[in-house]
């Protein structure tokens, strides 16, 4: 489905591993949502939170974003309407370069041996299918340009972050995904804690067609109007909505 980011402001960061709200009809507020975690994260639950959200909202948008091979499926990516692969800017070469260069490595010399390997985005999907499926699959991939400013998070943790980035590097950031990398989307992750709109600001003045977007700690109305006064095109919001529905109500724009 094409994806209109005009109308997109609030994201909606889903954990598969993480319990529901008892009622999902708290993401009618949302304008899309992103289903991904660090930790117990599997493909079948993956696949069992894509299925409830859009058998409830159809029409809303859907991703998955996989930090393992292991989290992706044929039935996966049917379902979402696309996956979103971070490039973690700030984390170690195997989080960036090597899984990207690998994969298209092995997609390029030996598609049928992709299966149980730990390559980053695809397991069986491709040899069950081939390159057809390759060519299906990048219609729905969309690249991440990533930024985790948080070094005590899980998400820093398994993406081997070690230090946070300056205001300066963080612009540097945006301005190599849109004019070098040319990824849709530009993400400044906080997870878990509330930034402020700093980053926001320097990444902003560099991207004209890329989508910024910021997550972390974001739990008021008035800190999404923040984020998005600054220059974001969207928040994303993912532990106040399994933990604190009525507080996840309050960060709708």
């Amino acid at each position: 489905m094409p994806l209109d980011w005009s109308a997109v402001s609030h994201v909606t960061k889903v954990d598969p591993a993480e319990d529901l709200p008892a009622d999902l009809g708290i993401l009618g507020g949302t304008d899309l949502v992103i289903v991904g975690g660090s930790d117990g994260v599997t493909q079948e639950n993956s696949l069992d939170v894509i299925r409830r959200i859009k058998s409830r909202f159809p029409d809303l948008p859907v991703f998955q974003e996989p930090y393992s091979s292991s989290h992706v499926s044929t039935e996966t990516v049917e379902a979402a309407d696309y996956l979103s692969v971070p490039a973690v800017y700030n984390g170690d070469q195997q989080n960036f370069v090597s899984k990207h260069l690998e994969f298209f490595t092995e997609i390029g010399n030996k598609p049928e041996e992709i299966v149980g390997s730990s390559l980053p985005v695809v397991g069986g999907l491709i040899a069950s299918r081939g390159r057809d499926a390759i060519a299906e699959l990048s219609e729905k991939v969309v690249g991440e340009g990533y930024v985790i400013q948080n070094l005590g998070s899980k998400a820093a943790g398994v993406s081997g972050v070690e230090r946070e980035f300056t205001t300066e590097e963080v612009a540097g950031a945006a301005l190599a995904t849109e004019s070098f990398y040319g990824f849709p989307i530009f993400y400044v992750e906080y997870s878990g804690t509330y930034g402020g709109p700093a980053d926001v600001e320097a990444a902003a003045q560099y991207l004209d067609d890329t989508v910024l977007l910021y997550g972390g700690g974001i739990e008021r109305n008035e800190q999404t109007h923040e984020i998005l006064d600054a220059g974001a095109d969207a928040v994303v919001v993912g532990d106040c909505f399994h933990d604190e529905p009525e507080q996840f109500r309050e960060t709708l724009p």
